[in-house]
C-alpha cells in the first residue's frame, strides 16, 4: 500500500507485513463446523475459502462478493442497481446490510476494484451500518470521499489507499492487486491467496494495449499469477456471448475528430461520467478541429476535477469553466460533453433535447450528437425518446460509428479476451459472475472449452466452498434487497419489492386522477 494509507487510519486487520506471530496464528490448526452460521452464512474454516456473490449475478449491476477464511471475511465491491425507469422515486437498489448482520462484525475490509456505480454505488449508503476500512486506489478513493462528504454525519470512514500492483495482507488473505484496463481509471484484479486455496478475482476488465489514460493491463503479472497456481477464477461475463476482435480506447480519436470537423454546428458527446479516457479523447478531438469544450452533468464535472487533481489528464487541453460559456462562440467552435447516455430524464443530454436548462446552449439544426456508450438493456425506450426529440430539431445523432470509424468501444472482455485470460491464469475451476443468465451460460461453456476441471455458476446468495480439489455449494443464503428513495429520511431503506412499488405508484396515480376529475 502507499504511504497515504497510514495517514488515513491503519486498521490492525490490514498490514503490509507478514510477522512471525501472524504466521504462527495462520499455521495453527483450527476446525470450525460449517453448519455453524453467521446470519445464515457458514462460518469460514481454515481448510477452504468461502465465496458468495451477494449481488452481481443473473443481472448487470449491484456487484458484491464476499470471501471468507478462518472465521473472517472481506467484501470485494458494493455496488447498486437502478429501478425500472417506469417506477418513480427510487434512487438505488442494493443488498440489505441486515442480510449480512453477523458477517459484518467479522468483516476486515471492503476492497474496491474500480469506481463504477455497479461496484461502488452502495458504499456511501452503507455507513454507519458497515464500519470496516475501505481499501481503494486513489481515483476510487477520491470518488468515494466526495460522496461521503455530501452525506455528512456518518462518522469517521477509514480509507486505505493502494496503487495498482501493490500487495498487502488483510486478515488471513494475502492480496496481490494487478493493473487492468477498463472504462475507468485504476481498475484492478485481485489474487487472493490463503494456505487453503488461491482465488483470482478479475473485476471488470478488457485487454487494451493503448488505453489513452493509464497503463495497459499488466500481462506479466497475470502470467506470473497463473504460474504460481490459481484454484478458481471469479471472472466478468458481460461480453461472454460476444465474438469479435478486442478494441482499444485509442481507436476512437479518428472518428471523434472527423465528426467534429465535418459538423457545421455544435457537437455534443454523451458518455458515462467515469470514463476519463473518453473525456480525454473528446477534448483532444475538439481541440484538433478548433472547438472549445465544456462539460455538463454534476457527476461528469466531479470526475474531470478528480482526474485533473490526480494527474490523469496530463497533456489534455483545459476545458471551459462553465457550459454557458459556449454561448458566446460560433456554432462550429462549440463542443459539449454531457451525461445522460442512458436517457435519464434529469441528465444533461435529455435537458439539452428539451431546452429547459439556461446553462446549456440551445439546440439548432446542423448540430450533432455522438452517443458514445452502450445502451444498457431496459433503457432503450428512454434513450431513443431523447434521440427522437433531437432529430425533430434537425440534429444528427451518431450511434457508435461514423464513416466506418468507431465512436464507442466496450470496456469489457469479449470472447477472444476471455480465452487469452484463461491461457494466462490456467485456473483449476471457474466461477462466472457479472452477467445475465445467458452471459453466465456462455462463459461456462467457454471455460470448459478452455480446459477447466469444472464450472460453478452462482446465483445470488450461493456460498461456495473453494479448495484446491474443487468448488462445492456450502449453503444458499437469502439476500434481501432495499431501496434508497428520492424522498425520505436519510439512511432509512425500505425493502425493495418491485410489484409492491409498482402497485403503490399506480394507486397514487389513480387517486390523483380522481382528484383532478373532481376539480373538473
Amino acid at each position: 500500500m502507499s504511504e497515504n494509507a497510514d495517514a488515513l487510519g491503519r486498521s490492525p486487520a490490514i498490514s503490509t507485513k507478514n510477522s512471525n506471530s501472524s504466521r504462527r496464528r495462520r499455521n495453527k490448526k483450527r476446525v470450525i463446523d460449517l453448519k455453524q452460521t453467521q446470519g445464515g452464512f457458514p462460518v469460514p474454516d481454515g481448510d477452504s475459502v468461502l465465496m458468495c456473490s451477494v449481488g452481481g449475478v443473473s443481472q448487470i449491476g449491484m456487484n458484491w462478493t464476499l470471501y471468507g477464511y478462518r472465521g473472517r471475511w472481506i467484501l470485494v465491491d458494493a455496488g447498486s442497481a437502478f429501478a425500472p425507469r417506469d417506477i418513480d422515486g427510487v434512487e438505488a437498489i442494493f443488498p440489505d446490510p441486515k442480510s449480512l448482520s453477523n458477517v459484518i462484525p467479522r468483516l476486515d475490509a471492503l476492497i474496491v476494484t474500480h469506481a463504477h456505480e455497479d461496484h461502488i454505488g452502495a458504499i456511501h449508503r452503507l455507513w454507519p451500518n458497515i464500519r470496516c476500512p475501505i481499501v481503494a486506489t486513489p481515483f476510487a478513493a477520491e470518488v468515494l470521499k466526495a460522496r461521503f462528504a455530501e452525506r455528512r454525519g456518518q462518522g469517521r470512514v477509514k480509507m486505505k489507499i493502494f496503487k495498482p500492483g501493490d500487495k498487502f495482507n488483510i486478515g488471513g488473505f494475502s492480496v496481490q492487486t494487478i493493473r487492468m484496463t477498463h472504462s475507468v481509471p485504476e481498475c484492478v484484479s485481485l489474487v487472493l491467496r490463503t494456505p487453503a486455496a488461491t482465488i483470482f478475482h478479475t473485476g471488470d476488465w478488457k485487454f487494451d494495449a493503448n488505453p489513452v489514460v493509464g497503463k495497459p493491463t499488466d500481462i506479466a503479472r497475470l502470467i506470473k499469477a497463473g504460474n504460481e497456481g490459481v484454484s478458481a477464477m471469479v471472472c466478468d461475463s458481460t461480453n461472454a456471448d460476444r465474438e469479435g476482435k478486442p478494441t482499444s480506447e485509442s481507436d476512437l480519436e479518428a472518428g471523434m475528430t472527423a465528426v467534429m470537423k465535418d459538423t457545421k454546428g455544435m457537437v455534443a458527446v454523451a458518455c458515462f461520467a467515469t470514463n476519463v479516457a473518453r473525456l480525454a479523447t473528446v477534448v483532444r478531438a475538439a481541440a484538433a478541429s478548433g472547438r472549445k469544450v465544456a462539460i455538463s452533468g454534476r457527476s461528469l464535472i466531479k470526475t474531470e476535477g478528480i482526474a485533473r487533481k490526480l494527474g490523469l489528464l496530463q497533456g489534455v487541453p483545459p476545458i471551459l469553466a462553465e457550459s454557458f460559456h459556449l454561448k458566446g462562440l460560433d456554432r462550429r467552435e462549440m463542443a459539449l460533453i454531457c451525461t445522460g447516455a442512458q436517457g435519464e430524464e434529469r441528465a444533461a443530454l435529455s435537458r439539452l433535447s428539451v431546452g429547459d436548462n439556461w446553462r446549456l446552449p440551445k439546440i439548432e439544426p446542423g448540430d450533432a450528437v455522438i452517443h458514445s456508450a452502450r445502451v444498457i438493456p431496459g433503457n432503450e425506450a428512454e434513450v431513443y425518446r431523447v434521440f427522437d426529440r433531437l432529430r425533430e430539431q434537425g440534429v444528427t445523432v451518431h450511434e457508435g460509428v461514423y464513416n466506418d470509424m468507431p465512436l464507442h468501444v466496450t470496456g469489457h472482455a469479449v470472447r477472444g479476451d476471455l480465452k487469452r485470460m484463461y491461457k494466462y491464469i490456467r485456473p483449476e475451476f471457474a466461477i462466472p459472475v457479472h452477467g445475465t443468465p445467458a452471459h453466465l451460460e456462455a462463459h461456462a461453456k467457454l471455460a470448459k472449452a478452455m480446459g477447466v476441471k469444472d464450472v460453478a455458476v452462482p446465483v445470488e446468495g450461493a456460498v461456495f466452498r473453494v479448495t484446491r480439489e474443487g468448488v462445492t455449494l456450502s449453503k444458499q443464503v437469502n439476500i434481501n434487497l432495499v431501496a434508497e428513495l428520492s424522498v425520505g429520511a436519510p439512511g432509512v431503506y425500505p425493502d425493495w419489492d418491485e410489484a409492491a412499488f409498482r402497485a403503490a405508484q399506480e394507486a397514487a396515480a389513480e387517486v390523483q386522477e380522481a382528484d383532478l376529475a373532481l376539480v373538473a
